[in-house]
């Protein structure tokens, strides 16, 4: 990493998933790449666990950063001199990284107030760094996936300074902390919200009438595994959301008295999808298609599964609405058959199977992605993927 680093001065975005290399192999890129604007880094083994972890960062990379993705790092907070010393830095996005990061949000939030877009999703964090992100005025993304620390009050705190927020994603896990008292705040200060998502959260008329109310703007909503949002939530939508335009209703209380309400509201809608809401029937999604010609209506009524984030972020992607990457239903049903006897038999025959380990260079113009590729009899049917970039 270090021969690379110093030879590939102008490199711009670098993604690497499960790599060995550690601390000083990343150290040398951030030293070498004064170029580097994009940073995504996945499964990095060779990082030391606890006090005697390397710090990362920041180096002459840190005044280039503008993004810095971080995904299922077992001792992610050593890279914290680096998202603390980008000064520039626009999007951060922590997923499954262990440790409680109340702590050091409130230094990253004091020390980088550039942000606009933050992912936090199955992170130990509470209303403490939530709230440190209110910070950053010109947040205008937030998505928060499954913190069940977090509460109204932090939510609260960031929508009474975040005044430009655009997009709110919340998964609420099913947890009730946060609901209409939390949304309310919402309403109140983020009049510029265009896209709302909550999964798992039970908001009911006395938050969506003064979110429709207050947000002009909002075009995207989805509501999904929400046991308060029935037909008289549905209805009070489809007086008051006149610029809504795809809306998403998964696993929800909802039946025919619902879209028939959506017949003679929401003017400006142009996708209804359905998905899940048992008392929804194909006759109910016929005559709201036949009511509107112009309006596109999708109806699921496959029997409810357990509600994940994964399979809401579907119902929301497929309405326009822009979630973290889920895999599609065929995808998941695949997985769930045939994942843990791939996995068991993967792990026996390794040791035997296993012959080399090379590392693959996928070379762009500007860019890299660095991924362990293992060559055995066992591997050469696999396919080789490259991570999304974030």
């Amino acid at each position: 990493m270090s021969v690379f680093a110093k030879n590939c001065k102008a490199l711009k975005k670098l993604s690497c998933g499960s790599c060995t290399f550690g601390a000083k192999g990343m150290n040398a890129v951030l030293d070498n790449c004064s170029s580097l604007e994009e940073l995504s880094v996945k499964r990095l083994r060779g990082i030391t666990d606890g006090a005697a972890a390397e710090p990362i960062g920041p180096g002459v990379a840190a005044s280039s950063l503008k993004t810095i993705c971080l995904k299922e790092l077992y001792n992610g907070q050593s890279f914290g001199p680096l998202i603390i010393g980008s000064k520039n830095l626009k999007t951060l996005k922590l997923y499954r990284c262990s440790g409680h990061w109340d702590k050091l949000l409130v230094v990253i939030a004091d020390r980088v107030t550039s942000m606009v877009e933050i992912h936090l999703e199955r992170l130990q964090v509470g209303d403490i760094g939530l709230a440190a992100l209110s910070n950053c005025a010109n947040l205008e993304i937030l998505h928060l996936v499954k913190t069940p620390e977090c509460t109204n009050v932090g939510l609260k705190s960031v929508a009474e300074h975040c005044k430009l927020l655009r997009k709110l994603h919340i998964d609420g896990w099913k947890m009730n902390r946060i609901s209409d008292d939390g949304l309310i705040a919402v309403a109140k200060h983020c009049s510029n919200i265009q896209e709302l998502v909550l999964i798992g959260v039970n908001p009911t008329c006395k938050s969506l009438e003064i979110l429709a109310n207050n947000c002009q703007n909002l075009e995207r909503l989805a509501l999904c595994g929400s046991e308060t949002v029935g037909d008289a939530e549905i209805s009070c939508l489809a007086a008051k959301c006149l610029a809504l335009k795809k809306l998403c209703i998964k696993s929800c209380p909802v039946s025919d008295h619902g879209m028939e309400a959506l017949a003679g509201g929401c003017p400006n809608l142009v996708k209804v999808k359905v998905k899940k809401c048992r008392a929804v029937t194909c006759e109910g999604a016929d005559w709201l298609r036949a009511s509107r010609g112009s309006l596109a209506v999708n109806l699921d009524t496959v029997e409810p599964e357990p509600l994940d984030a994964a399979s809401a972020t579907d119902s929301a992607q497929d309405n326009g609405i822009e979630m973290p990457p889920a895999v599609t239903q065929v995808g998941a049903a695949n997985i769930a058959s045939s994942s843990t006897s791939r996995s068991t038999s993967f792990k026996a025959r390794m040791s035997q199977e296993l012959k080399k380990i090379s590392l693959v260079y996928w070379v762009g113009r500007a860019s890299v992605v660095l991924v362990p590729v293992y060559r055995s009899d066992l591997m050469r049917a696999a396919t080789f993927r490259q991570d999304r970039f974030y």
